[in-house]
């Protein structure tokens, strides 16, 4: 049967594990398959957004992920990755001054084209069809062979898919309409240990430049560990070696203010956090242009116990929760691991189902 081929598979969100889950799909299931992506947003990239100038495109910030660190922990695992995103171009080392960095003997790495451009590598080898503001509300299913999952977004677009692959923050997944609430209540273990995960949150300023503008620092980021505000600032051209583009400066907020303030507009936080900044690095230019963000699920901080990668919600039709509140880390090694644990559970309720 085409179903226990896989034929139709979904995997729900464009961030990094999405991707990578994605692409790695694509090397394992047949060229028959078709894999799809939705996302909610405009755009690709998740938590690894990049950001452009109004009118210049060529001027950018990185509003989440800074920088991919390989530690001594992961040069075994993760290498040869990093080894072919810098064949591509994708990764460089990092050759910049990082202050406050408290890392021992890692070699940390940037994208050049920004983070979304890690992202948009993965897209382009899974070949899926992907479509954005495709915000999805609902799940319904019926177990059994032969039995399809049944996919709805908020403006009503309703498609059935074989596979079913979740990579959206737990809170999304637990707001979810349908079937996929009776399934989560029905395993009372899984249930609780969702309902356990949790996250960080910052607010963050993506500060844009006139060329020429001259930023008075030594270092291309510092970490802020005194302030009740900042946390983390980078000059982002420079931190990803792009001395002669237009200066473009990235702004992290603290996990305690984000916290105190979630819930107040990002505009209405933006004069805030500029006086804040101000404060620190009197000597900074002021910007010809602020974006302001708000990352309500910024870093997991509590993982789903156990850390397995992923979880199987159901076997027939398969659905399958995943991302980085699955994982042992929330950062880049984390999303694979993800996307790998996730692809064998895939393939094994393929071979399962023959």
């Amino acid at each position: 049967m085409l179903r226990h081929t896989m034929a139709r598979v979904l995997v729900a969100g464009t961030g990094i594990t999405g991707a990578a889950t994605a692409a790695a799909l694509r090397q394992e299931l047949p060229q028959s398959a078709r894999i799809t992506l939705w996302d909610k947003s405009r755009g690709a990239g998740g938590r690894m957004s990049t950001s452009r100038k109004p009118g210049d495109d060529a001027c950018t910030v990185d509003l989440g992920a800074q920088y991919f660190t390989l530690t001594p922990e992961l040069k075994t695992k993760r290498q040869s990755v990093f080894d072919e995103l810098e064949s591509v171009g994708v990764f460089q080392p990092f050759q910049g001054m990082l202050e406050g960095d408290k890392s021992v003997d890692c070699r940390h790495y940037v994208t050049p084209a920004g983070s979304g451009s890690l992202v948009k590598h993965y897209l382009t080898k899974s070949g899926a069809d992907t479509k954005y503001e495709h915000h999805i509300s609902q799940v319904d299913f019926k177990s059994g062979d032969g039995q399809a999952v049944q996919v709805t977004t908020q403006t009503g677009t309703s498609q059935e898919f074989d596979a079913v692959i979740l990579t959206m923050p737990v809170p999304q997944i637990l707001h979810l309409k349908g079937a996929i609430q009776e399934s989560i209540a029905g395993q009372p273990s899984v249930r609780e240990c969702l309902e356990k995960v949790s996250y960080s949150s910052r607010f963050c300023l993506g500060l844009f430049y006139p060329p020429g503008t001259e930023i008075p620092y030594q270092w291309d980021a510092k970490y802020f560990f005194d302030g009740p505000c900042i946390r983390f600032v980078a000059i982002d051209n420079r931190k990803r070696g792009l001395r002669d583009a237009s200066p473009s400066v990235l702004v992290h907020t603290s996990v305690p203010f984000s916290l105190q303030h979630l819930e107040t507009d990002k505009e209405a936080m933006k004069p805030v956090i500029m006086q804040h900044l101000r404060d620190i690095l009197p000597d900074l230019p002021e910007p010809e242009v602020i974006k302001s963000h708000k990352w309500r699920y910024s870093q997991v901080f509590q993982q789903y116990q156990g850390s397995p990668g992923c979880v199987v919600l159901e076997r027939n039709p398969l659905v399958i929760l995943t991302g980085d509140a699955f994982a042992q880390k929330g950062n880049f090694s984390g999303a694979l691991d993800s996307a790998e644990a996730t692809v064998q559970a895939v393939t094994r309720n393929i071979n399962s189902s023959l």
